[in-house]
């Protein structure tokens, strides 16, 4: 079993961290209990969850992942699991989230709200990785790492993260942490894939000399790199196939962000090559995301509890320089697939 530590954190966790945004939507509690057990039992110490899940995000199941969350964690033993939580960003930006009545703030309010609802939800005292969902365009960054760095000087949080941030925003975090002597982020939790590699473009650099750590999510491209989408018709129980009918403009948006020509043409090149190596393009997918040196741990989902033998088995399958170069091939072949 293979465990590395998140940035300069005392978070020791396994390479393969269990992410729970289906649980309460396409997968109930029962088999989220299973899957979590499983997971637990194949070695994975890490599980991800936020305030808004499950997706897509509606103000009716906003918190039942963590409810669901914090029921499991009952049965284990509180201090053998890494728990990360986010809380959810600022409606400034992309998308209004369905909580707090749609007013939400990387702010001192929003932050001290979201945390004591998470730790209710969660049966917990303490979170050990608090995650901000996406950046604040609007509340200075200072003002949020003093609300962060106040919960832990408080022990409701033991470090904290970023997610869907930038190069800059994540510099312009990491030195007003060192300015101000205030908690830093410690992870940053992004998209980042065989077909999206554009973490490599700036932020792996930040990354590597300021010892932050990638938490990689969507390592399978929403479910894409399995092939599901790249037969004549796309599974009716697939997600992306009930996201490309929804009635939001931004949720049909993003499901073209990940089933279009480009990923599909390149899922079917990953598909060879994994054919080549004689493993499961799941398999291959997840040993891709978790490979490199500034990752700490990968963020692997399922919906059901098959879905997670292929996942399991990137804890062995190891890529080696020559697949890596076939890797690299492609991806220049077809540069940037999801945009």
């Amino acid at each position: 079993m293979e465990f590395r530590y998140i940035g300069k954190s005392g978070l020791r966790v396994s390479s393969i961290c269990l992410g729970t945004m289906t649980f309460g939507s396409t997968t109930d509690e029962k088999e989220a209990f299973n899957i979590m057990d499983k997971a637990y039992e194949n070695g994975i110490n890490f599980f991800d969850t936020a305030e808004i899940y499950p997706v897509p995000p509606k103000a009716n199941t906003v918190g039942i992942t963590e409810n669901i969350v914090g029921k499991w964690l009952k049965t284990k033993q509180r201090d053998s699991i890494i728990l990360a939580t986010k809380v959810a960003g600022a409606a400034s930006g992309w998308f209004v989230p369905p909580v707090r009545h749609g007013l939400t703030a990387i702010d001192s309010f929003h932050i001290k709200k979201a945390i004591e609802g998470s730790l209710k939800r969660l049966q917990t005292d303490y979170i050990d990785l608090y995650q901000m969902h996406w950046p604040d365009t609007i509340v200075p960054i200072e003002e949020s790492l003093k609300a962060f760095d106040e919960l832990v000087k408080e022990g409701k949080v033991r470090y904290i993260g970023t997610s869907n941030d930038s190069a800059y925003g994540l510099t312009k975090a990491n030195e007003t942490s060192k300015n101000k002597n205030l908690s830093r982020f410690e992870s940053i939790q992004n998209n980042f894939s065989l077909l999206n590699p554009r973490f490599f473009d700036e932020l792996a650099t930040v990354c590597r000399k300021e010892n932050i750590s990638l938490l990689p999510y969507s390592p399978m491209a929403g479910g894409v790199l399995s092939g599901k989408y790249n037969g004549n018709f796309y599974p009716q129980d697939a997600r992306f196939t009930s996201y490309l009918n929804n009635e939001s403009k931004r949720v049909r948006l993003m499901a073209d962000r990940f089933v279009n020509d480009k990923t599909l043409k390149a899922t079917a090149k990953y598909l060879e090559l994994a054919k080549e190596y004689n493993v499961s393009p799941v398999t291959l997918a997840i040993s891709y995301s978790k490979h490199f040196d500034f990752v700490a741990s990968t963020i692997i989902g399922a919906r059901v509890l098959s879905q997670l033998d292929d996942s399991l088995k990137a804890f062995a399958f190891k890529i080696d320089d020559e697949l890596l170069s076939k890797i690299e091939i492609i991806q220049k072949e077809i540069l940037y697939p999801m945009g």
